[in-house]
């Protein structure tokens, strides 16, 4: 996906990707962090802001900072090298908050055709999961990258 983004630094094994967004608030460290929750393949995605007090994501934190796209593209980024590493990988994500879950799905509706290309996605209804409909509502998702 060929977006504007910003420039993602990582750690040697590509779990955790930290960059800054740059906006109307100012520089914000942004972290996407990828941790192994079941086996040997599903991960869960985690994203938000570097708290400076503990050095933990805050994904409660409403930024605001005028550049949501690029933050987006941005975190996608971090998935296509975190799969690059971890070809089998299934990414688990949902919002800290029904409103970011909601925004997520907007996003991937929004860029639906282009990360097909790539992944295969799922999305959950209360426990069911089913492979993702444009403009369904869901809980939760899971992204597996494409074998090519």
């Amino acid at each position: 996906m060929k977006l504007d983004r910003y420039e993602l630094k990582s750690d040697d094994q590509l779990t955790t990707f930290d960059f800054l967004s740059e906006g109307t608030k100012g520089k914000i460290e942004k972290v996407v962090q990828f941790t192994l929750i079941y086996q040997e393949n599903l991960y869960n995605l985690a994203f938000g802001d570097r708290n400076f007090l503990t050095g933990q994501i805050d994904d409660k934190v409403v930024t605001d900072n005028g550049d949501s796209e690029k933050v987006l593209a941005s975190v996608v980024a971090a998935i296509y090298a975190f799969c690059d590493k971890t070809p089998d990988a299934l990414i688990y994500a949902t919002g800290s908050t029904a409103a970011r879950t909601r925004l997520y799905r907007m996003g991937i509706n929004k860029y639906y055709d282009i990360v097909t290309e790539d992944f295969m996605i799922f999305g959950q209804t209360e426990s069911e999961w089913e492979q993702y409909v444009k403009g369904k509502n869901y809980d939760a998702f899971v992204v597996q990258r494409k074998k090519h």
